[in-house]
């Protein structure tokens, strides 16, 4: 693969209701490609995760530029944290605060996962598969369940999620019904045999998960979904555990 995206068109954003708009990454396939969240507060705004990190997200993306932003990790996986360095405000599960402050190629999945064949075009120059690594962005701010982030008008709970990551948190705003996942669920396969997940903490954070009075889903991969969507998603997952038992 030789074509390489030019910065300019690196990102695209998409507004989805509710003061949430999605940036993604489409030159990044679809299974390794982040989800990224922003959420518009009246004092402040959210990101949800920052992507890779191969082109400036506040370089080319002016709306996470315009108020003050707090940038959440939902875990600490290399296609989620790559541009956390350039935002003041980082928040991170205590449980995987190291891995923020010291991203190295293997704590993040960099490696093996990052290679030329995730890619449908490359990343702009100087980019290359073999030394990509995530800059050090150490958390301002450490959470545990049940902690809050609020922006004013606005307030998510921290919800402890983990089974993927030690430290994988999604995010419930009880008022509008909006539950960002990061990577413990979504609408796609779901990776369970990560060097640091635990089969039953997994379990756990599913069956937590399952009965939120929910609208609708904004998960770290792939596309949003509602209610009905989300319990078929979970309840699918543990008939089939309880199936390998």
């Amino acid at each position: 693969m030789s074509q390489r995206a030019r910065p300019e068109e690196w990102y695209a954003t998409q507004t989805v209701g509710d003061d949430v708009t999605h940036i993604e990454e489409p030159f990044i396939q679809a299974f390794y490609r982040c989800n990224i969240w922003h959420v518009r507060g009246r004092d402040r705004d959210m990101l949800v995760d920052s992507g890779m990190g191969v082109v400036s997200l506040r370089e080319w993306v002016p709306l996470v530029t315009e108020r003050p932003l707090t940038a959440v990790a939902s875990h600490t996986h290399f296609d989620h944290i790559g541009c956390h360095h350039e935002f003041e405000d980082r928040v991170v599960h205590r449980a995987e605060a190291d891995i923020l402050a010291s991203p190295g190629r293997r704590a993040t999945l960099a490696d093996p996962y990052v290679s030329e064949a995730i890619f449908d075009r490359l990343p702009p120059l100087p980019f290359a598969a073999t030394t990509y690594a995530v800059k050090a962005a150490p958390a301002t701010r450490q959470v545990e369940d049940g902690d809050v982030i609020d922006l004013g008008d606005r307030v998510f709970e921290v919800i402890h999620t983990p089974g993927h990551s030690p430290g994988g948190i999604a995010l419930w705003e009880a008022r509008s019904g909006i539950l960002f996942t990061g990577d413990i669920v979504y609408d796609g396969p779901l990776i369970e045999d990560t060097y640091h997940a635990n089969a039953a903490d997994y379990e756990r954070s599913m069956r937590r998960l399952y009965d939120l009075p929910l609208r609708v889903v904004h998960g770290g991969h792939f596309p949003s979904y509602g209610r009905e969507r989300h319990r078929q998603i979970i309840h699918a997952w543990l008939e089939g555990k309880e199936g390998c038992r």
